[in-house]
């Protein structure tokens, strides 16, 4: 059963949000775990990898959008089936990954906008009626 957390910001920024997805990924691929970062759509999966050559002058992060290397350490993409099992999902989406089972980890970045709190506290529900334990982490 995968461990479930939402990150939630204090702020309502959107590039925030990103860049603690970018954070977030370059820590758990560090630690060896391959990394899924779900975007909302194709264009937010754009906005990642973009901000992911640039977030860190000092450390590259290997990614890749799911289409063009689906094995790639980081791997950007929407509801594609992970190449990886028992990896890290690091959802942006506004809904649940058809893919949930396939991970040892989620983690679900929340911030202040209001329809994203609403959209991320249908997904602590939809967590709990599964039988998961999602947790929250202040940021």
């Amino acid at each position: 059963m995968p461990r479930i957390e939402f990150y939630v910001l204090s702020s309502s920024n959107a590039p925030g949000r990103l860049r603690a997805a970018c954070q977030l990924a370059l820590k758990a691929w560090s630690a060896g775990l391959p990394v899924f970062l779900r975007g909302s759509d194709e264009a937010q999966c754009g906005e990642l990898d973009d901000l992911l050559w640039q977030f860190k002058a000092e450390r590259f992060v290997p990614h890749d959008l799911h289409r063009d290397a689906p094995l790639s350490p980081v791997v950007l993409g929407t509801d594609e089936v992970p190449s990886a099992e028992q990896g890290v999902l690091i959802n942006l989406g506004s809904s649940l990954s058809p893919h949930v089972e396939r991970f040892a980890r989620i983690i679900e970045i929340v911030n202040q906008q209001p329809e994203l709190l609403n959209a991320c506290r249908e997904n602590f529900r939809a967590y709990r009626q599964r039988g998961y334990d999602p947790q929250r982490v202040e940021l």
